[in-house]
């Protein structure tokens, strides 16, 4: 199985959430169906279909996070140095908007736009993949092509 790149907060991000689910969510999931089993008629007890459907996605959430975690490569990003690659965290300047934004490049599993973790996989990440501070990068985006100039280069 091929190896998943995780930064350390990422990779300790999900080992905690997998623990969690293990520990707080799976047991909790386990009692409200049994709770809701005596109750009766399972065919009209909503709140045993919807303790089901809770343990189905926790157990599938389970088997995802022991997939990656089992497969982590976890990269220390602090000994990382040099053109944009993942773990980076990159400042760039977007013309169109006359705005400055900031986000480290991550894994898909880690990435979160709002608290900016930017997957490696989307576009403007892809774009900025082996660029140095100054270079203009242009990426072609849902609402046209856009600029954006590397301002800075961080490995933190």
């Amino acid at each position: 199985m091929q190896r998943v790149p995780l930064t350390k907060e990422g990779f300790d991000k999900l080992s905690a959430e997998l623990t969690r689910l293990k520990t707080v969510d799976r047991p909790s999931v386990i009692k409200a169906i049994a709770e809701a089993r005596e109750h009766g008629d399972l065919s009209e007890n909503a709140e045993y279909h919807s303790a089901r459907e809770q343990q189905g996605w926790i157990e599938l959430r389970i088997r995802e996070l022991d997939r990656i975690i089992v497969n982590a490569q976890v990269i220390d990003v602090t000994e990382l140095e040099g053109p944009i690659k993942f773990g980076a965290t990159v400042t760039v300047f977007d013309d169109m908007a006359n705005k400055e934004s900031t986000f480290k490049i991550v894994n898909e599993a880690e990435a979160n736009p709002r608290q900016g973790l930017l997957n490696v996989k989307a576009p403007l990440a892809s774009a900025l993949i082996g660029r140095s501070e100054g270079d203009i990068v242009e990426v072609d985006t849902p609402r046209g092509l856009k600029s954006y100039k590397v301002l800075a280069i961080e490995y933190r």
